[in-house]
């Protein structure tokens, strides 16, 4: 397949800068921006973990920035060194538990790095699009029929939830006030995206369910879990990186794609944690979990998005039903440690084969 060809060719040799680029998703995007031909600078931390997808990805010919995100100057100077014309922002603290420990920092690197980060796009005049990725988790927890839509409130119980809520707020902010076509004729688009809960090779962070099991099995014992009725719109985190793709591709053509976009899976797939684990063990009969009875800080019960406006205006739909991403997800994992191998590239082109076979808009 012609990995050049997708999403128009527009990232062919274009310079996108991605941050958050040694982390589970961003790793996954610069392999797959990297594979389209695209001239990609990463600005990180080091990985904050021990494997790393990124490098067992062995990506050298990537430039590779290790900055703090609250270091103002030192991001803007990344911007000024690679001119990028696509900005993808991942970078984050990302875990719930995490911020509820450290809720300062979480607030520090979620607002104020999202902030130094705008300023430099500001002020570099190359950049044309920006895709802020968020989290379903922005919105006011409260029950819902019909799903989370973009429009609903904004709030959030926890830390991590709060400070993603006000990186949305600053992202309308600066929509408004700096980066549209009002204020200027060669401002950049910028949207922001709110995914679902993803799965997938490669990622061995601390508190999340996927590495949590894959810990588990590797050292024999079985994993407690809290919360197994949990509901999540599941995901394989190709999901997301598709919809960021397609958005940044759309916002190089028109001003009605910088706005807020939900990106998760169809309803059958919002599936309960202790579903997703009895998938999981179906492709590593290894995994096994037992209930965590004890009190933890409250995460919500039910997360359902509404992902309607995406599939409409974005011509963007989920390819894989959860049982295929569980199933990819097992197998990468168990490959990786039974064989040292990686799945990492095999995902790819299978997805991708299965989304020019449904025939999905940004394929061809």
């Amino acid at each position: 397949m012609a990995l050049n060809k997708l999403f128009g060719g527009i990232y062919a040799n274009r310079r996108v800068l991605i941050t958050g680029h040694t982390g589970f998703k961003g790793s996954w995007l610069t392999f797959w921006l990297h594979s389209m031909g695209a001239n990609v600078a990463g600005l990180s931390l080091d990985p904050d973990t021990d494997p790393s997808h990124w490098e067992l990805l062995g990506l050298d010919d990537v430039a590779d920035y290790r900055v703090d995100l609250r270091n103002a100057a030192a991001v803007r100077e990344v911007f000024e060194l690679h001119k990028p014309e696509m900005v993808f922002h991942l970078a984050a603290q990302p875990l719930v538990r995490r911020s509820y420990k450290e809720p300062v920092e979480t607030f520090d690197v979620n607002v104020m790095g999202l902030i130094n980060v705008f300023e430099a796009i500001r002020h570099c005049a190359s950049v044309r699009s920006v895709v802020n990725a968020t989290t379903d988790k922005v919105y006011e927890d409260r029950p819902t029929v019909d799903g989370y839509g973009e429009t609903d409130p904004l709030g959030g119980h926890d830390p991590y939830s709060s400070s993603k809520a006000c990186a949305e707020i600053v992202s309308a902010c600066y929509r408004k006030s700096f980066f549209n076509s009002n204020t200027d004729e060669f401002s950049p688009r910028l949207a922001t995206a709110r995914a679902g809960n993803v799965i997938g090779g490669g990622d061995w962070a601390a508190d999340r369910l996927v590495p949590d099991l894959v810990r588990a099995a590797v050292s024999g014992k079985p994993l407690n879990i809290r919360n197994p009725d949990a509901t999540r719109p599941w995901q394989h985190v190709l999901e997301p990186l598709s919809a960021y793709l397609r958005l940044g591709q759309l916002l190089l053509e028109r001003d009605e794609y910088a706005d807020a976009w939900n990106i998760g899976p169809n309803s059958v797939d919002e599936r309960s944690v202790k579903d997703v684990v009895a998938l999981l063990s179906a492709s590593w009969p290894n995994l096994h979990c037992e209930i965590d009875s004890q009190n933890h800080p409250h995460e919500a019960a039910t997360l359902h998005l509404n992902c309607d406006k995406a599939k409409q205006k974005l011509a963007w739909q989920p390819v894989w039903h959860l049982e295929t991403a569980a199933a990819k997800t097992g197998a990468w994992y168990r490959r990786y440690h039974e064989a040292g191998q990686l799945n990492t590239a095999d995902d790819l082109n299978s997805y991708l084969a299965d989304a020019t076979r449904q025939g999905l808009a940004w394929t061809k």
